[in-house]
């Protein structure tokens, strides 16, 4: 992935949008990812795995890596 606003980002956050987490697992960032799905999972039970839907979603797009 390159960068912020790069395909990849788009991509991730497409994935994302479907998956909490997707997005961060094809990032390569497997914790987070984990984090994001079992979270979001957990709040739904409760109606606010919305919340970390978007914010899974944003972090997919906004991630840069560090190099």
């Amino acid at each position: 992935m390159a960068g912020q606003g790069s395909g990849g980002n788009v991509l991730a956050a497409l994935c994302s949008l479907f998956i909490p987490g997707l997005g961060q697992l094809l990032q390569g960032r497997f914790f987070i990812a984990v984090f994001m799905f079992v979270l979001a999972g957990l709040l739904w039970i409760i109606l606010l795995g919305w919340i970390i839907h978007l914010w899974s979603i944003l972090d997919a797009a906004r991630f840069k890596p560090k190099y």
